[in-house]
């Protein structure tokens, strides 16, 4: 898959572009970064590039496949490791339904992955730049909205996960408004969940300001907002009962907020931005530092976080538990997953970067959906961890 925008030929008379852009009369002569360029609707007239032209329509078909790979690899991935951690049944012990089963995973996951896009939307501005609007805001007038939907989807996952954990403390009985009420009161859990929800309708109630008032309402309040709805995410998984709790909340904590802003920005710089070669040459190399802090700091705080969870659970064993044990098993798929996001990512900033500053067509599209999608598989094995059985 290609990053190039759709170029028309030039020639005389109207000649249709393949993406359903037209050349006006007297383009005869021009090179194809001029012809089937179009005029966008309140840039004041400005020419803007086919990539730009492509972005006001929105991404096709395949822009979406690195979406599509981020959904697929982390629900395929968490639906695996549930299925491999699944407890056999116990004559006289009544167990979740299937339903609660797998579908809690699913739930928690999705709620990650929508967290993660109003993160990365939440970061496109910044990227992007506000010294040319005429070109950028194409792009943020779509991104804004998709902000606002993936924030709701966000708070509606986080109240579902915290119906679906009620239902698996309470197996075979349907919770009631009761029920779910004791479980936010007792389970901290349930209480960072439900904080986490109010973060992402705060973030949609803003997020509509921005829609209408555009980039007038900081860019900076939606990334702290969003940011702030991912700290409470971590309280979901093990607890650590030691003196080394806290630093390990503050790895956890790290870990969560770096994939987020990692996965999230690649994901959305490959459907909103990939096909405009002057929008990626200026966006990508920014991007690409983030990237290579954010795998810096979620490759170790991950390793340090699964390690001494470990150890510090009474009972186990290093290193032979990481080969004995659900999680420490879990703990190596994640490694392993995190090795090979290192050769996409060095791809994307030393083999594609250089021909995208010079504003060639690249694939980095593909290459992005590839990363995105291990990434996905990454997000999947972390939420099997959160119940996985240590010893």
């Amino acid at each position: 898959m290609s990053a190039e925008g759709n170029e028309a030929p030039a020639g005389a008379g109207k000649v249709a572009a393949p993406a359903g852009q037209v050349q006006e009369p007297g383009a005869a002569g021009q090179g194809p970064e001029t012809a089937g360029q179009a005029r966008e609707p309140g840039t004041g007239g400005q020419t803007l590039g086919p990539g730009a032209a492509g972005q006001a329509r929105g991404p096709g078909r395949a822009g979406t496949l690195p979406a599509w790979g981020l959904v697929a690899g982390a629900v395929s991935a968490v639906l695996v490791a549930t299925a491999f951690g699944a407890a056999e049944a116990v004559p006289g012990i009544t167990l979740p339904s299937p339903l609660v089963e797998y579908g809690l995973p699913v739930l928690r996951v999705l709620l990650d992955l929508a967290a993660v896009a109003v993160v990365g939307l939440s970061f496109l501005p910044k990227l992007l730049g506000f010294d040319d609007p005429d070109r950028t805001e194409p792009v943020m007038r779509r991104a804004r909205p998709m902000a606002v939907s993936f924030a709701w989807a966000w708070a509606v996952l986080a109240l579902l996960t915290i119906v679906f954990m009620t239902a698996e403390l309470n197996p075979g009985v349907f919770p009631t408004p009761g029920m779910i009420a004791e479980y936010v009161d007792e389970v901290g859990a349930g209480q960072g969940l439900l904080f986490s929800a109010a973060c992402a309708l705060t973030y949609a109630g803003i997020g509509l300001l921005a829609v209408r008032f555009g980039e007038k309402v900081p860019a900076e309040l939606r990334i702290v907002i969003a940011l702030f709805g991912l700290l409470p995410i971590p309280v979901t998984g093990h607890a650590v009962d030691s003196v080394w709790h806290d630093p390990i909340m503050v790895s956890m904590e790290l870990h969560v907020l770096g994939a987020a802003a990692w996965t999230g920005g690649l994901t959305v710089i490959a459907l909103l931005v990939a096909r405009d070669r002057e929008l990626l040459a200026r966006i990508l190399p920014r991007f690409s530092r983030l990237a290579t802090l954010a795998l810096v700091v979620v490759g170790l705080s991950g390793l340090v976080n699964g390690l001494a969870t470990m150890a510090l659970t009474p009972g186990t064993e290093l290193p032979g538990a990481l080969l004995t044990s659900e999680y420490g098993l879990l703990v190596l798929a994640k490694v392993a997953l995190t090795a090979l996001l290192i050769p996409l990512a060095a791809h994307i900033r030393f083999r594609l970067l250089p021909p995208i500053r010079r504003r060639e067509g690249t694939a980095v599209a593909a290459w992005a959906a590839a990363e995105v999608t291990v990434m996905g598989l990454a997000y999947g094995v972390a939420v099997a961890l959160t119940t996985a059985s240590i010893t």
